[in-house]
Order: C-alpha cells, then structure tokens, then sequence
C-alpha cells in the first residue's frame, strides 16, 4: 500500500488575487484524491483540517499516521468523518467493524486505536472520502446513514440551484469536537450550489465533486466576493476553500459534493451572506 500526504500553507486574501491560474490550482485544488490501492491526503494550514481518499482495491488500507502529525495513531488527537463514494466496504476502527455501501457515512471520534478501509470486492472497490481535524476530546464512532441526517432541501428549478443537502456528521447528529460533514445532491436539471454565496469567518472547508461524468466539468467559484476567481474541476477532485473565500459551483449538469468543514465553532447557520448582485 502506498499512503501520500502533502502538506498545503496558508494563503493570504491579499496574496490571492493576484494568482494566475497555475497558482491558484497548486494552492487550492487537490487533483488525485481517489487512486487504487492508495491513500492521498493533503493537510492544509488552514484550521489544520485533512482531506484525502483511500481506495483499497487488491488490499487493506491502513491509516497510519503521516510524519506531520507526530502521532502514533492517526485519530491520537483527531477526528475523522468518512463517506463511501463506490462500492460497499468496511471500515475498521479498532476492533470494531462498520460497513458503509454508497453514500453511507461513519464519524470517528479522537482515541488510541487503527483504522483500517476495506471493500467488499476488488471488482467494485469501496471510494472512501475523509476528512479530519483536530479534536479535543474522545467523541466515540458512529454510523450515519442519509435516513439519520438532518435534510434540507432548498432552491429551485427555476433558479437552477435545487439541492437537497444531507448533513451527516454535524452536532445534530454526533457529538463532532469542531468537525462537520455533509453532502449535497443537485437535482436533475439544476447545476449552481451555494447560491447566494456566503463565506463564513470562524470556519474554512472543503468540497469534493462527484458523480460528475467523465465529459462534463464543475467551474468552482472562490475569492472574497468582490474578487472571485475559479478553478476547473472534474469527478472526485477537491478545493480546498480558506475563511475568507466563497464557495460556490456550477458544473456542465447536476452533480453531488461533500463538505467537510472545521475552525472556531460548529453552527452550521453562521454564515456572512454575499448578495449575487454584489460579487465582482
């Protein structure tokens, strides 16, 4: 098995507007997330938050802990949520066993214990996708499904933006340190996400594209509004989004993604609304 971690610095608002396009997908894109028989993970600076993938197909993965976090076991002092993007698997947390099939979830609370991605068959490999901060106190594993989510469901087919967001891994549902997760299904027919935009000061996040064909594309949106940029994405790519940034998409059809987020606090509702008719 192979596990890749790159670490990403913090960039500045002010540094930011004047990237050009090769720079703004070094600092903020994240291209190879999903790689068979691998882990890649990229720790971003900001809020010290990992995002990364693990595909096993021919063998268990084990997450082991990369040199950056000095730790003897991954979760020592982190959390972790997890959702399956491919075929059904199981992921193991110390001697405890839980299989997710396809958009299933698991929250992972802070201890001393392996954690370790299998599937179920090599022909369909499980697609786990992770996110994970740092965490304060042990918080207990627990199984999330779409049925336990808190759901919203929002937007409209006229305004090309209707979406049901499943927030899985919130403090609705368990009892995350600053951790929180969620995906977000477009609707046929609607192709825009977190329209209004907002950004949101006490926290950053990231999001990962999915269920995107291999032709079509997610134009990602980021900047303070008054100087958005974008950045070209494809299936199961992630961006990473700092506190200062928007965060918003619209691709070539519909699509789902997940965010992860984490920082100072986990109301989901604390947001800085960006009117559409303001961003420049």
């Amino acid at each position: 098995m192979k596990l890749n971690c790159t670490v990403r610095q913090a960039s500045s608002n002010v540094d930011a507007k004047h990237y050009d396009t090769q720079r703004l997908r070094k600092e903020y894109l994240v291209e190879n997330v999903m790689v068979e028989d691998e882990i890649n993970m990229v720790y971003s600076m900001f809020d010290r938050i990992i995002a990364g993938g693990a595909v096993p197909k021919d063998e268990d993965l084990l997450l082991s802990a990369p040199e950056i976090l000095r730790a003897d076991y991954f979760t020592q002092r982190r959390e972790i949520g997890i959702i399956n993007v491919g075929g059904p698997g199981t992921v193991v947390v110390g001697e405890d066993r839980y299989h997710l099939d396809y958009k299933e979830a698991l929250y992972v609370g802070r201890g001393d214990r392996h954690v370790t991605f299998c599937s179920d068959s090599p022909g369909s490999p499980a697609r786990f996708y992770f996110c994970s901060a740092c965490a304060h106190r042990p918080t207990g594993v627990k199984k999330v499904t779409k049925e336990d989510a808190v759901v919203m469901h929002l937007g409209s087919l006229e305004e090309s933006n209707e979406r049901t967001i499943n927030r899985l891994l919130v403090k609705e549902v368990v009892p995350c340190c600053q951790l929180q997760m969620g995906m977000t299904e477009l609707a046929p027919g609607s192709t825009w996400n977190t329209m209004p935009a907002h950004t949101h000061d006490r926290r950053m996040e990231v999001y990962f594209y999915f269920e995107v064909p291999e032709d079509g594309a997610v134009c990602h949106f980021m900047g303070e509004p008054q100087e958005t940029r974008h950045i070209w994405m494809h299936n199961e790519q992630a961006v990473i989004s700092p506190q200062w940034s928007i965060h918003s998409a619209c691709a070539t059809r519909n699509y789902t993604f997940i965010w992860g987020m984490c920082g100072e606090n986990d109301d989901y509702n604390d947001m800085d609304w960006c009117a559409t008719k303001d961003l420049r």
